[in-house]
């Protein structure tokens, strides 16, 4: 074999290995909102058709300014979120783009919609 060859298919071995790397890795919610999230649930985006309370995924139930939470199981694309707050606040963030493996920040500047319960 020439050493062309041996030097793509390296390349071609470690991109597939990182590839299965990443797939292992769940989803992250990474809070950066100046409240603790107390219920954190997605529909597709436009969609009114929340899932669950992934906080039921958090220790506590819950997940504290610049804390994460692991989202196993969700699926690369757009999303609409609807979250609970400690402050007594319900707030949507619109249109968040999440890919399956990697973590997803919200901060204040993402909530809209905003209520007191």
């Amino acid at each position: 074999m020439s050493f062309r060859t041996v030097s793509r298919l390296s390349i071609g071995l470690t991109l597939v290995a990182h590839g299965a790397v990443a797939a292992d890795k769940p989803t992250q919610f990474w809070n950066l909102i100046s409240s603790t999230v107390t219920s954190f649930q997605l529909a597709k985006a436009g969609g009114a058709d929340f899932g669950p309370n992934l906080e039921a995924n958090d220790a506590d139930g819950a997940t504290d300014h610049d804390e994460r939470l692991k989202l196993p199981g969700v699926a690369t694309g757009d999303y609409d979120a609807k979250l609970a707050l400690k402050d007594g606040r319900t707030c949507f963030a619109r249109n968040v783009k999440i890919t399956a493996g990697k973590p997803f920040s919200l901060e204040n500047r993402n909530l809209v919609e905003c209520a007191k319960s």
